[in-house]
């Protein structure tokens, strides 16, 4: 059961960023972001109502809900502005491959901040995700040729601004999940957090009537709102399931597949051009991404 949960997170990871590239196109990455979480918030809500019993964890100390809306604010409001940043730029494919960098950021993150040790096969592990990545960004040939070069780097840029956004969540929201702190309980926090905080800097920006007359989009709104469902939702319940049901090595490689699984889907959904060097650094990405969670 862990690894086949493990196995549709990544499919369910690969749609929704395709669905939050097309959705995300239509609204810009500000209007996605907003309702995507207001959405996301439901679900989960709703979710932890079943399995708690109660709607909120309101028995949360003080302590965990600054560790845990810190958390969230980085991740789902910075991290995922850039995020789907770079879905809108230079296209789900590449904006998910950097995202696998995550896993080596957070190392780095917490060799610096909370003293952990990088061995060996971790190295050599990142030195193989920063070789797979290079090799796809620096190949201009692969599905971007449109784009022109600031554009295209921007892009680039915003992609590992959002995985040092969710290197960053993962981080701070490790001394609020400690004690046994159910990870649902946790979810809801953050997520409700950085909904707040959004929307409260769309009220301040006077972005709020602008936001509501962008989801008029009947297109998009079904889009984003499939998006919630299948990610933020879908997605992260099954990686709890998997997590759970196996190793966490064995669930965390499963999971981060998306890249490969996005090669044939961005052909597909989006006509990319996606070039033998660009399909050799992802699985050379891949590689290393299995050496830092199993050697």
């Amino acid at each position: 059961m862990g690894e086949i949960a493990a196995l549709l997170t990544s499919v369910f990871w690969a749609f929704s960023s395709i669905i939050h590239t097309f959705a995300g196109r239509r609204v810009g990455p500000g209007v996605l972001n907003r309702a995507r979480l207001l959405f996301a918030v439901i679900w989960i809500l709703l979710t932890h109502w079943i399995l708690q019993g109660t709607p909120f964890p309101f028995h949360a100390t003080p302590e965990r809900w600054f560790w845990l809306g810190l958390s969230g604010v980085v991740g789902l409001v910075l991290g995922d502005w850039f995020l789907f940043y770079s879905y809108v730029t230079i296209g789900a494919r590449m904006g998910t491959l950097i995202m696998a960098s995550v896993p080596m950021l957070s190392a780095v993150l917490a060799w610096i901040f909370l003293g952990e040790t990088l061995t060996p096969a971790e190295i050599f592990g990142m030195v193989l995700v920063v070789a797979g990545i290079s090799m796809v960004i620096l190949d201009r040939t692969n599905g971007n040729t449109h784009l022109p070069r600031r554009a295209y780097w921007l892009g680039v840029l915003a992609g590992f601004g959002g995985a040092l956004g969710q290197a960053g969540n993962l981080i701070l929201a490790k001394p609020g999940l400690a004690g046994d702190f159910p990870s649902i309980s946790g979810v809801a926090i953050r997520m409700v957090t950085a909904t707040v905080v959004l929307w409260g800097i769309t009220f301040i920006k006077k972005e709020v009537r602008p936001t509501l007359d962008a989801l008029k989009d009947r297109r998009a709104l079904g889009l984003i709102l499939l998006g919630s469902m299948i990610g933020p939702f879908a997605g992260v319940w099954l990686s709890m399931v998997a997590i759970q049901n196996t190793l966490v090595g064995i669930a965390s490689t499963l999971m981060a597949l998306s890249p490969v699984i996005l090669l044939p889907l961005s052909r597909w959904f989006f006509h990319e051009s996606i070039s033998w060097r660009a399909i050799a650094g992802t699985f050379i990405c891949m590689a290393g991404t299995a050496a830092l969670f199993l050697l």
